[in-house]
């Protein structure tokens, strides 16, 4: 079989779309809570319903997404005419969901469902096609997992960017108007994600060709859920995302309330983890050329629920320096699985061509799009309920039983989901070594399969 090595160009490409949508995933996840509480001015319990309904319209989308995906292809590829069609919508739907009309408070629910859903429905335009993109740039693992690298590098640099600079841009240009800071921040945010869009769809070339659109929907459908291995990636994908998006998208009052901190503690605390995340992806790069990826996977989520019991017990509310540094090891842990798991959603999908004969490649991966909305329908929902439940009340001073429970919403209660992912991983037997043993047998067959004469690839 014939394995692509991809250029640093490539790889740089391919990392600069996956910077341009977490342009718009960090600020669901680290800042939009948080600006809708504390800047725009709803409720807790509102918003409760507001995530988890938008974000289950938008998990039903996003396999119709995957399904389009596998049945149509241009002569610019399968993937990547989505990132120049969609780019600039996205764009203009995140300026809008930062945009604080001055209107009723109805009225300004009902415009934060509309942005919002505008915004996530666009983004799952471009999301779904970009995830599946490595599957067609190489059917090298190493390369794939190299590619993940560079990634989900460059997506921890567009995370940091925004952690950091929005919240102080906001400060800056707002002239006292934080509402409007927030406005302007975001749209230089997203004029830079266009670009980023752009770069990776004239960078990179899908070169690998799979044919699973000649294999009717209810066929693939059948023969995907037979996958176990994938089966257990989706059940990774929703406890991992809640544990992730329910530790970030607490981190901004953890820092303001429990540390006593204003938008600079914010910006630094947010800071201090994406930037411990972008080590991790360098590290994890480095330390799976010699360790199993999938133990590698196992044991640090494990040690994120440990790290995250101690961070509880250790730090207390003002201790700003200890606070930073359980931070900053807690975030560096638990994204050393990160590229790890972007790389083996392929390796699973050949594990089930392997298994059952097709291969499902656009509708498992819009599958996997469809747990990952579930995953932050319910760590969205989840977040505010528990604010809620713990008598969070904005821009006031916290009562005891509000400050206990956002140390409990950035440690133990994510932690406990961390842990949950690492035992189910324990169920995942696609380790390296599965994976080459199974490939060699199915090039073996290609090559006893093919005409005299002729080499498989």
């Amino acid at each position: 079989m014939k394995t692509h090595r991809l250029s640093v160009l490539e790889k740089i490409g391919f990392g600069a779309g996956d910077a341009a949508v977490n342009v718009v995933i960090s600020a669901m996840m680290l800042i939009i809570g948080y600006f809708y509480t504390d800047v725009f001015g709803l409720k807790p319990a509102d918003l409760v319903v507001l995530f988890f309904v938008v974000r289950l319209i938008d998990g039903l989308i996003d396999p119709l997404i995957g399904w389009f995906n596998d049945r149509y292809t241009t002569r610019w590829g399968r993937y990547r005419p989505y990132f120049i069609i969609f780019s600039i919508p996205l764009a203009v739907s995140t300026v809008l969901m930062f945009t604080t009309p001055d209107l009723s408070y109805q009225g300004k629910l009902i415009w934060a469902y509309a942005t919002y859903l505008a915004n996530t429905v666009l983004f799952s335009l471009v999301t779904v096609p970009y995830i599946s993109l490595i599957g067609v740039l190489t059917d090298n693992t190493q390369e794939r997992l190299s590619a993940n690298g560079y990634r989900l590098f460059f997506a921890k640099v567009a995370g940091f960017c925004v952690a950091i600079i929005v919240p102080l841009m906001a400060v800056k240009l707002g002239g006292g108007n934080l509402a409007r800071g927030y406005q302007i921040a975001m749209a230089a945010m997203a004029a830079a994600g266009v670009v980023m869009f752009w770069f990776c769809f004239f960078t990179t070339t899908e070169r690998v060709v799979h044919e699973e659109e000649k294999v009717p929907t209810a066929v693939q459908l059948k023969h995907l859920v037979r996958n176990d291995q994938w089966w257990i990636l989706c059940a990774v994908c929703i406890t991992g995302m809640v544990g992730y998006v329910i530790r970030g998208g607490t981190a901004a009052y953890y820092a303001k309330y429990y540390l006593g901190g204003g938008e600079e503690l914010i910006s630094t605390f947010m800071g201090v983890g994406v930037g411990s995340a972008i080590v991790a992806m360098v590290a994890s790069t480095w330390i799976t050329k010699s360790v199993c990826k999938i133990q590698l996977f196992r044991w640090t989520q494990i040690g994120t629920g440990v790290i995250s019991a101690a961070m509880l017990f250790f730090v207390k509310p003002g201790d700003v320096s200890v606070a930073l540094c359980f931070y900053a090891v807690l975030c560096f842990t638990v994204d050393l699985h990160a590229p790890v798991f972007w790389s083996i959603i392929p390796e699973a999908v050949d594990y089930g061509a392997h298994k059952t004969g097709v291969r499902v490649s656009g509708l498992a991966i819009g599958l996997i799009a469809f747990f990952q909305s579930m995953g932050l329908a319910i760590a969205g929902s989840g977040t505010n309920g528990l604010l809620h439940y713990f008598g969070y009340v904005a821009n006031q001073v916290q009562t005891e039983t509000s400050m206990n429970g956002l140390a409990l919403m950035l440690t133990v209660i994510p932690g406990a989901f961390h842990i949950l992912v690492g035992v189910l991983m324990f169920r995942y037997r696609v380790t390296d070594k599965f994976y080459h043993q199974m490939m060699a047998v199915k090039n073996t067959a290609d090559t006893q399969a093919a005409p005299t004469g002729v080499t498989a690839s």
